[in-house]
């Protein structure tokens, strides 16, 4: 190669390598991009949950819970979609955001100190208790010394397993067995099913529970109040969490955080134990009688039979010859006039009946605004189907006067009381009513719709409870055998080998 060619080849290799640089240099200048903009830029928020009644379940509606309904709030905050996942453990929730696998972990999670130390936690939302939970019929454990007389079991890696390594510095003799397979909500299943004695749960899991077990019950608290908080990937980069702190900030002030806590946990304490006890009984005695019609009348007005049904029992307790004080009669409980404008004639024959309630229930739902959202618009039908209509708008006129919200039920329901005095009902167009009635008419029915539908619906946590229970068994190893074994089998089962959990026990 003659010394020109060489000279012009090694000038374009120099040219070359400039070229090189000056990109590599360029690419190397733009500013990394942050999380949340790295978020926005995909459009989507990953959020790690847990499947259980206070977190993230599946509803005939789709996904529903608190944390799911909270999650999605912020995602829609922030203009993305949130894409949730559910890892196998509530230890796996917590190893997958500390290593970074997901944007936020919404699991009901309790801060605590040493969670701190790994983890970026975001403003709080809500304040519990731990609480020791065990089932009517056995002895009530009075104190921590109690707990030895029965099999306590707790999730593992919760802080429920770390209150109780606090106290047995100062009980020694404190035993207990740590679950990596189900969550609470399990455990508080084979307390009812009498399988294990005692947990510990959070004080708005056992509120939403209980109406499922009516027969569980807390014996003491365990801990002082502690905070749940989302947790994050502990990074220098804060971006998310200087996100998070402006939305709770947000949601507090315009009180959009209550009303969350309230739809999902407000109603659930006014179930008793008896009406409980006699409402399950109902469903088996009365129930299916009725529940062809009920499915039949939702289909033709597009409701969820089961809400029809939950009207219906606080109506008349499901009796076709109900009759009260004010002379409405039938399962739902209608007038003479409003039957007979609904196109029924004999309104105590209970397919008439249930017809026409649905139908008036429809046209109550119909006309409440376009601007009410769901569920709120559900839950001001019902109210309006308790009370009429016109005494409905008045309140929703006196919220609005009164600076609140007439399109948020939690608003609403703090007026409708005011109705029953005269400072404010002189000032309505419809005057007097009892307004605290229908506020106890809209809970209680949703409290008897929540329960037909957990009955009613294939259970997932029973399920997993069950199956985690019958493979603690050592002499039942064929798959057909586990999976045929009824829950009053596996009970007798363990009755006659005295099952020991075989979970790791913490000595």
């Amino acid at each position: 190669m003659t010394q020109h060619k060489k000279t012009i080849v090694t000038l374009i290799s120099l040219s070359g390598l400039l070229v090189t640089t000056v990109i590599l240099f360029e690419i190397m200048s733009q500013p990394s991009l942050s999380q949340l903009e790295r978020i926005k830029k995909a459009g989507v928020l990953t959020v790690l949950t847990r499947s259980a009644p206070t977190t993230y379940y599946e509803s005939t509606n789709g996904p529903a819970g608190f944390e799911y309904d909270l999650a999605s709030l912020f995602a829609e905050h922030i203009g993305v979609a949130a894409s949730f996942k559910i890892p196998a453990t509530f230890s796996q929730v917590l190893s997958d955001i500390q290593t970074g696998k997901a944007d936020i972990a919404a699991a009901g999670i309790t801060v605590t100190e040493r969670r701190k130390k790994h983890l970026t936690f975001t403003p709080p939302y809500h304040e519990i208790t731990e609480q020791i939970i065990y089932r009517t019929g056995t002895q009530r454990p009075k104190t921590t010394q109690d707990l030895s007389k029965g099999i306590l079991e707790v999730v593992k890696g919760t802080s429920h397993a770390d209150t109780l390594k606090k106290l047995k510095k100062v009980h020694p003799k404190l035993q207990w067995y740590t679950n990596d397979t189900l969550d609470t909500d399990g455990l508080l299943f084979l307390i009812n099913q009498k399988l294990i004695d005692f947990t510990i749960a959070d004080s708005n899991q056992i509120t939403l529970i209980r109406r499922f077990y009516p027969q569980l019950h807390v014996a003491f608290d365990i801990s002082p109040p502690r905070q749940l908080a989302w947790a994050l990937h502990s990074s220098p980069d804060l971006s998310l969490y200087r996100a998070t702190v402006d939305f709770f900030e947000s949601i507090k002030q315009n009180k959009k955080l209550e009303q969350l806590i309230d739809r999902h946990y407000g109603y659930a304490e006014k179930l008793n134990y008896a009406t409980n006890c006699t409402f399950r009984q109902h469903i088996k005695s009365r129930l299916p009688y009725y529940q062809k019609i009920f499915e039949s009348a939702a289909i033709e007005q597009n409701l969820d039979w089961r809400l029809l049904a939950a009207i219906g029992y606080q109506e008349s307790h499901w009796q076709k010859n109900a009759i009260s004080p004010t002379g409405v009669r039938g399962i739902m409980m209608l007038t003479r006039s409003t039957a007979k404008q609904l196109g029924f004639e004999n309104r105590i024959k209970p397919e008439n009946s249930i017809r026409g309630g649905a139908l008036y229930f429809k046209q109550r739902l119909k006309r409440i605004p376009a601007s009410v959202p769901a569920p709120d618009r559900t839950w001001m039908a019902l109210a309006a189907y308790n009370i009429g209509y016109g005494h409905l708008n008045d309140a929703r006129l006196l919220t609005k006067n009164q600076g609140r919200n007439p399109d948020k039920w939690l608003d609403v329901k703090k007026h409708l009381p005011l109705l029953s005095q005269k400072k404010w009902y002189q000032k309505t167009k419809y005057g007097y009513a009892r307004g605290h009635e229908p506020v106890l008419y809209v809970e209680k029915v949703r409290n008897y719709y929540d329960l037909l539908t957990w009955l009613t619906e294939d259970n997932s946590i029973e399920k997993q409870a069950m199956k985690t229970q019958i493979e603690r068994l050592p002499q039942l190893n064929n798959e057909t055998t586990k999976s045929q074994l009824s829950i009053p089998q596996y009970k007798n089962q363990q009755q006659q080998t005295k099952l020991t959990p075989l979970f790791e026990k913490v000595r």
